[in-house]
């Protein structure tokens, strides 16, 4: 553990930092409460042992200052007392402390301490690991392994929020596999699944660094092009429908003979500042404008309100 022992003592600090080298820990020490919270906020130690009464911040307030910038990690903090004053226990305890120990200090009562610590941290990063693994799970579509719905809503509203902060266009693309049931019903839902295992890994491999794809539901894929215009983002997405057919998954059920996907594209743009709902709406519909055409092809939604989705199979109609 790193070991952070703040205490304007020299006596003390030579005995603390003996206790706990001795105990196979990392010390750094800190005569001030200023320069111990200077030292916790580059070193975010381990374990904290503080005076209870130093220039600076006191150990009350460094206790507390700790357990406000405490978000990710666990710092265990053990509060140094010169007197076994009840109230000051109390205090320190209020204040965020776990545990105290008195002066002079002894070097077996620390030790003592940093094994409890030791356990107490330990536990707390097993429970961050246990919950950061939890939260990926519910972000994540268990057939195919691309972020959810979930991860969509949070990733798709801090995308809005900054691109209408710093003027910048992005677009998103509502993409359906072409006839789909009639697939599951022809070849199997085990085949079906395989299928959209294989489109999401062939989107994934068009896809930009910056890109999101998305398991939006069902047979529905999203993508998202940050900082993408629309002419660009139907480009990306041409290349999308391309390698889904390069796939060569048979399908009797299309004209192609292939398993292909259709996609509807939306994009915010200068003259186009409209809400994410509003795009998914647009892109929803061009999707199903595209469906309407033919299937096998991109639809993209007009920026102009009051004109239909333009067929964009070649260049979209921006006029």
């Amino acid at each position: 553990m790193r070991v952070l022992v703040a205490d304007d003592d020299p006596g003390s600090l030579l005995v603390a930092r003996a206790a706990v080298e001795q105990s196979g820990h990392e010390c750094i020490t800190a005569a001030d409460g200023d320069t111990a919270w200077e030292l916790y906020r580059t070193h975010r130690p381990h374990v904290v042992v503080t005076d209870l009464k130093m220039p600076g911040l006191d150990g009350l307030s460094l206790c507390r200052a700790i357990r406000a910038a405490d978000k990710d990690a666990y710092t265990y903090l053990v509060l140094v007392t010169s007197h076994g004053s009840r109230d000051d226990v109390l205090a320190g305890m209020d204040a965020g402390a776990d545990d105290y120990v008195t002066k002079p200090l002894d070097p077996f009562h620390l030790r003592t301490r940093l094994l409890a610590a030791h356990r107490v941290t330990t536990l707390h990063a097993d429970l961050a690991d246990s919950r950061a693994a939890l939260s990926g799970q519910a972000r994540t579509d268990p057939l195919t392994g691309l972020h959810n719905r979930l991860k969509l809503s949070e990733d798709l509203d801090a995308l809005h929020r900054r691109s209408a902060r710093y003027i910048e266009d992005y677009c998103i693309a509502l993409c359906d596999v072409d006839d789909f049931k009639t697939y599951n019903d022809t070849y199997g839902h085990l085949a079906g699944d395989s299928a959209l295992k294989a489109v999401a890994r062939s989107l994934t491999g068009q896809a930009r660094d910056s890109d999101g794809v998305y398991r939006y539901g069902g047979e529905e894929f999203l993508l998202v092009f940050p900082r993408q215009s629309l002419p660009a983002a139907l480009t990306a997405l041409n290349r999308c429908l391309a390698a889904v057919s390069s796939l060569g998954i048979h399908h009797s059920g299309t004209t192609a003979g292939l398993l292909t996907i259709s996609a509807g594209l939306s994009a915010y743009s200068s003259g186009h500042r409209v809400s994410s709902d509003a795009l998914l709406q647009e892109a929803d519909a061009a999707m199903y404008a595209a469906k309407n055409a033919g299937k096998n092809r991109v639809r993209a939604a007009t920026v102009r309100p009051g004109n239909s989705p333009a067929d964009s199979m070649g260049t979209p109609d921006l006029r």
